[in-house]
């Protein structure tokens, strides 16, 4: 096995020992015949992983750690780079892209075969691109912003002035976050709708 198989195989291992350990609890043994389900908690845990991810790549960048001086480069939000965010939204849109066409088939993009059909194919797969792309540079540019600002602020009035536009980031960094994971589930959900 591979190391990546060997990842997928942990992360399996994982989930299913949390699924067994919700089992302990005597109400959601009665619910799980009903509500609870393993492709829920591992949609949720996706969910979950993504949102906590980004707050804590976003939140780096608030940490006090531009005073230290490195060789090369300086410590920052990983957010703060176009490849990361480009990556996030490229595991976004392999997402629902799987989800679509494990729900819906051949009429994930081809809805008919005809004329308009086709038209509406290519603006389908014109959303497919420009989907994550816009979640990409929406959190790139919002967190660069406020480091930028951050770092202006620090450079003409390094006792105060920062302060408060620091706490401001703050609450940026977390809504960033929540408008990432919830346009993904917005996307998610249009891509396994049966009426789209």
């Amino acid at each position: 096995m591979d190391l990546y198989s060997r990842l997928i195989f942990l992360s399996c291992l994982l989930i299913a020992f949390f699924i067994d350990a919700l089992k302990i609890f005597p109400p959601l043994q009665k619910m799980e015949a009903f509500y609870i389900t393993r492709m829920v908690i591992c949609i949720v845990a996706f969910f979950a992983s993504l949102f906590l991810f980004i707050v804590t790549a976003n939140l780096m960048g608030q940490l006090p750690l531009k005073i230290f001086e490195l060789k090369q480069g300086e410590i920052a939000s990983p957010t703060n780079d176009i490849n990361l965010t480009a990556g996030l939204a490229v595991i976004v849109l392999v997402y629902y892209v799987v989800a679509g066409v494990i729900k819906k088939k051949h009429k994930f993009l081809l809805h008919e075969i005809s004329f308009v059909g086709i038209i509406s194919m290519l603006v389908e797969i014109l959303e497919l691109v420009t989907r994550p792309l816009t979640l990409a540079l929406r959190l790139f540019g919002n967190i660069l912003a406020g480091e930028i600002l951050i770092t202006a602020l620090l450079g003409l009035i390094a006792w105060g002035l920062p302060l408060p536009i620091m706490f401001f980031e703050i609450l940026v960094a977390c809504v960033q976050a929540l408008v990432f994971t919830m346009l993904t589930t917005v996307y998610i959900a249009t891509a396994v709708n049966e009426n789209h």
